[in-house]
């Protein structure tokens, strides 16, 4: 066992600092492997199995919903205002009319936006954001302020192997 006294003290695991070492010290995944360094905290409570069980279930059907490469940006680009399919594709570059059209749908199921049709010739279609999609700015918010910091880590740790 690799933690003999675990369940006795109760100790608990916590990331301190991350860091990349360099192709070829130890085991390598690509050219970088991420070690970790923890530190024990004694005598604080772990969750119990159905806690933790029930916080995975709940990150993963988040992920799940807001899972694939366009989704937060078609809502971050809904957000801003109401469009046409053809704005929002001409807005986002790089997306084909077929996986837009899925990911609207997909958006639309998960009740993200809505779709207004509007009976003229030719048909209106315009997509909006609802109010439910807001609720994810503080977490676009975060995974941006996130993603600026690992990329900034990433751009530092690439200067230092040259």
């Amino acid at each position: 066992m690799l933690f003999p006294n675990y369940q006795q003290q109760n100790y608990r695991y916590q990331v301190v600092k991350r860091g990349y070492l360099h192709k070829g010290k130890r085991l390598h995944l690509c050219n970088t492997i991420t070690f970790v360094f923890m530190r024990t905290t004694i005598n604080e409570p772990l969750p119990d199995k159905e806690e933790c069980t029930s916080s995975l279930k709940n990150a993963l059907d988040a992920l799940s919903v807001i899972n694939g490469r366009w989704k937060l940006a078609l809502i971050l680009c809904l957000m801003q205002s109401s469009k046409r399919f053809s704005e929002i594709q001409h807005e986002m570059t790089g997306i084909s009319s077929r996986i837009l059209a899925k990911e609207l749908k997909e958006l639309e199921l998960n009740d993200f936006i809505k779709r207004h049709v509007y009976p003229t010739t030719p048909v209106t279609i315009i997509y909006e954001a609802t109010g439910y999609s807001r609720s994810l700015k503080g977490l676009i918010g975060e995974l941006s302020a996130w993603g600026g910091q690992h990329r900034e880590k990433i751009r530092q740790s690439m200067r230092k192997q040259s």
